[in-house]
């Protein structure tokens, strides 16, 4: 987070921050949100379809490149979802990644304040231990959840789920706006979020009849620890928790993750579960 960029002159490559033009055309016409000039992208961020990541690699600064992309059935852009287009890029500058070094003024500007880097060092490994810890917390979860959706099975509301697809379509478009992509004038089907609404449905039905049965309520010092355990990763932690209690509506979100960390363990407690080693860099990286 604290890179800074310097301008280079050798070939694009992931990590590096590129200026392009391009032009993307379906059946000899560009298609709606196909073409844009002096647009950034980060190589390797994943805000672009990796085919399109992977055609800048490699390529110098001035070249033109065009490369057929075939966009995926559940495009979010009807017109294209789907077909192959001819994108045409062109390469205006390359700027790589300059990490700083790691000194007193380093250590100061990411607030250790005596300059300490030793402190440094040891904030960031408590940070990696919480981080790991969270991923494997995850990992736990999404198998738990995994497994109460296969074993659940019951007709679910119609409207709920309507309610729920038109939800994560909203989602999704404010998502993708927020990203700096144009949706004005475009439609996502509804259908394409069917599956997911039905899971989201089908959980949240599951998980309140098993709290409700199994007295798994979510008990004010257990939010307290969690809000707690976020606002470590902040400079100024007792800011954040603040944050948290001033509003109801973030802390029902975390009243929520609490419920499904009961829920989770109650289920992790009845059921046969097998350890796996796991590398490091493979958690780290999903």
């Amino acid at each position: 987070q604290r890179a800074t960029y310097a301008a280079v002159t050798r070939a694009a490559q992931n990590e590096d921050k590129v200026m392009i033009d391009f032009v993307g055309k379906l059946d000899g016409v560009v298609f709606q949100g196909g073409e844009a000039r002096d647009y950034p992208v980060t190589l390797g961020s994943g805000r672009m379809m990796p085919e399109f990541e992977a055609a800048i690699v490699g390529m110098n600064i001035g070249e033109v490149k065009s490369f057929n992309m075939t966009f995926p059935e559940n495009y979010h852009g009807k017109d294209v979802a789907g077909k192959e287009v001819i994108f045409t890029i062109t390469l205006k500058s390359v700027e790589e990644p300059v990490l700083p070094e790691v000194d007193a003024d380093f250590a100061m500007a990411v607030g250790i304040n005596d300059g300490d880097v030793s402190k440094l060092v040891d904030e960031i490994r408590s940070n990696l231990a919480r981080e790991v810890e969270r991923r494997l917390k995850s990992r736990n979860k999404e198998a738990a959840m995994d497994a109460l959706a296969k074993v659940a099975t019951f007709e679910l509301p119609k409207a709920l789920v309507s309610h729920e697809m038109e939800r994560l379509m909203h989602q999704t478009v404010q998502d993708m706006e927020q990203r700096g992509m144009k949706m004005k004038g475009m439609q996502l089907p509804p259908e394409l979020f069917r599956e997911r609404a039905e899971k989201r449905v089908k959980l949240g039905l599951v998980l309140a009849d098993l709290v409700e049965k199994n007295g798994l309520d979510a008990q004010p010092e257990k939010i307290r620890a969690l809000v707690e355990d976020y606002a470590q990763s902040f400079e100024h932690p007792e800011d954040v928790v603040r944050w948290y209690y001033a509003d109801p509506s973030r802390l029902q979100e975390i009243e929520n993750l609490v419920l499904e960390e009961n829920v989770v363990e109650w289920v992790l407690a009845r059921a046969q579960v097998t350890d796996k080693p796991l590398e490091f860099a493979e958690l780290m990286g999903n």
